[in-house]
């Protein structure tokens, strides 16, 4: 086992390898836009060299390639994009991806974003045109801030480097404080700053004239034939783009590790990995000495399977102490993933092993069908299926009557009340905001400047996208933003770039994710079998207990961990009681928390506090946000 080295650093909020910050003034504004370059430049925290270049009307500071425009203008994008045309890929290898992303512009106007692919973020000032085109990837592997106003538009890679250009003091929003307190972060459009947004993924921003639209340029077309082509057809070709997208995030240079919690994902990337870099492949993983929390066993099973050097450490309740208040005033945005700690130390135990970048399994569930909340789904949807006359005449009045002492009433009940709540509001039923009342938790200043029924009609909009399809998709694609872009994403490179490492995600590699659309749903999962086309397909490749077990991850066992490791819990409550003077969360709901921990269920509402104690701790490292 690897011992951890004391060499943790502080770094700067927004931390991000690959950066971009601009600032647009339209014709006839007061404001030079190069006035805030200086400023521009100092923001962008990234250890790529960093070029900047501004005129009257704009100031741009980026980490990524900038090629001029032939009217008037800049073009910049950072990341590792691919280009769908071949004309435009053949300039991008000879003069770079800007030059590709310009002449793209010039040739299809905004239709350049359909013709993109890999991850991006990336920025079109067109001065001759009064106009701004912002984007990021398909599935949202890299962010984009920006801040319109009626003569100019700022924007930035990360949270911070957008307001630095915006020349206004950050403002606490409390819509953003709410849907925190939904989602354990804040989804996109929106944030947690006044008059800031960031873009969805697959999105890109057209700025002009003063005028905003946020337009969705890829939206996944879903299959659900399974006369299109064989069962084994497919399992043959599923292997075949899992090899060829791991080699294509193979870096040409530098020591490659890859994450490895002994899952399905972790285990196909680790394999893949170790058959095209024979051995040169080296795994890393993360236990907890809790029962029920760690899989260390099953990583060692897939190292010993592929023969790849395993590299192991083992998270503590003082590492949580030790680390917590860097990790969360890290983020420019509250965020409250708690796997985001254990991520963070699996990847500082690859950078102090020389790794330059990791390989990470995100994804796979979200494509194939791994989560166990759709297996769930379809147990309410077969009550759909009873005559709605018998449900609604017989079975559901005499359920709602039943004594809440008979066995199995309350159980029943429950059952009813979510079969009946459409999709996807019925995922949403251990949500805190629907177990507890908001006015419970928020003071009624901070309610009467929220939209309660904003988080869902969010939720629905992107569940709504995709042509008709069946719900499985549609709770994928939800995923798609939701679990994937805006969480699982942020956390896995943030934490990575806190540790000063690249990462890379071969599993949302584009020609993997358009193959995941063509596997019908039904072999998607297969009675109660999760993944099920996905683990017939590997069969006999992976190990026998990584195809059995269920899915588990890095979760952190905080819960647990608080009741019985009194500098944690003291950590928690010492934050917790400053959390009261703020006003933003009612302070007898916070006493509330507490006691639910300390006398219910310890992991569920552990995750509770564990949010709670988060958002304090980013407070008081943004402390200039004004909360008005």
């Amino acid at each position: 086992m690897k011992q951890r080295g004391d060499n943790s650093k502080q770094v700067k909020n927004g931390f991000t390898r690959h950066s971009i910050i601009g600032r647009y003034c339209a014709p006839g504004s007061p404001v030079r836009a190069a006035d805030r370059l200086n400023a521009m430049r100092t923001a962008v925290q990234s250890p790529l060299p960093v070029t900047t270049q501004s005129t009257t009307a704009f100031a741009l500071a980026t980490s990524g390639s900038t090629h001029t425009l032939t009217a008037g203008g800049v073009a910049t994008i950072a990341g590792h994009p691919r280009f769908r045309d071949s004309e435009l890929a053949a300039v991008a290898d000879t003069q770079g991806g800007a030059a590709a992303l310009a002449k793209g512009y010039e040739q299809y106007a905004e239709g350049i974003f359909a013709r993109l692919m890999g991850s991006f973020c990336c920025a079109i000032i067109d001065t001759r045109a009064d106009r701004v085109l912002l984007a990021i990837d398909r599935l949202g592997q890299h962010s984009m801030y920006y801040h319109a106003g009626d003569d100019a538009l700022a924007f930035g890679s990360f949270a911070s480097g957008a307001l630095v250009a915006t020349e206004d003091k950050a403002q606490l929003l409390e819509q953003g404080v709410y849907n925190y307190v939904y989602f354990h972060m804040v989804p996109s459009p929106g944030t947690v700053y006044r008059g800031l947004h960031k873009l969805p993924a697959a999105h890109y921003l057209d700025y002009q004239g003063g005028n905003v639209r946020r337009v969705n340029y890829w939206c996944p077309r879903f299959s659900d034939d399974t006369q299109q082509e064989s069962f084994d057809v497919l399992a043959e070709q599923l292997r075949h783009k899992l090899r060829s997208s791991v080699e294509n995030c193979l870096p040409g240079s530098g020591k490659v590790g890859a994450f490895l919690s002994g899952g399905l994902d972790s285990s196909t990337v680790v394999g893949m990995f170790s058959e095209l870099r024979e051995g040169q492949a080296s795994a890393y993983s993360i236990g907890f000495a809790a029962e029920g929390y760690d899989e260390m066993a099953f990583a060692r099973i897939t190292a010993k399977h592929f023969g790849v050097e395993l590299n192991e450490y083992y998270v503590t309740p003082e590492d949580v102490v030790e680390a917590l208040p860097t990790i969360a005033t890290s983020y420019d945005e509250p965020f409250g993933n708690s796997s985001a700690l254990p991520a963070y130390f699996c990847a500082k135990m690859a950078a102090e092993d020389g790794v330059k970048t990791l390989l990470a399994g995100d994804g796979g569930d979200e494509f194939f069908g791994g989560n166990e909340r759709y297996l769930k789904q379809r147990v309410f949807e077969h009550y759909a299926k009873v005559p709605a006359l018998l449900r609604k005449g017989l079975i559901d009045p005499l359920v709602n009557v039943m004594p809440s002492g008979l066995p199995l009433a309350s159980k029943a009940k429950s059952y009813i009340a979510q079969a009946n709540t459409p999709l996807p509001d019925r995922m949403q039923s251990y949500n805190f905001l629907h177990r507890h009342a908001a006015s419970e938790i928020f003071p009624d200043d901070v309610l009467r400047a929220v939209d309660t029924a904003l988080p869902l009609t969010l939720l629905r909009s992107i569940y709504q996208r995709p042509e008709p399809t069946s719900s499985l998709n549609r709770m994928l694609y939800l995923d798609w933003q939701i679990t994937l872009a805006d969480n699982d994403l942020r956390k896995v490179s943030h934490m990575c770039a806190l540790a000063g490492v690249d990462v890379v995600y071969p599993m949302l590699d584009d020609e993997l994710v358009a193959f995941s659309c063509k596997v019908p749903s039904a072999w998607k999962i297969k009675g109660n079998d999760l993944r099920h086309f996905y683990k017939e397909s590997l069969k006999g490749w992976l190990p026998g207990e990584t195809i059995a077990k269920t899915k588990q991850g890095f979760g952190l066992p905080f819960g647990v961990w608080m009741r019985n490791y009194q500098p944690l819990r003291e950590l928690a409550y010492d934050n917790l009681l400053k959390l009261k003077q703020r006003g933003l969360i009612k302070p007898a709901f916070i006493d509330k928390a507490i006691e639910m921990h300390q006398s219910q269920h310890a992991a569920y509402y552990g995750e509770l506090v564990w949010i709670l104690t988060v958002f304090e701790l980013w407070m008081q490292g943004h402390s200039g946000s004004d909360s008005h």
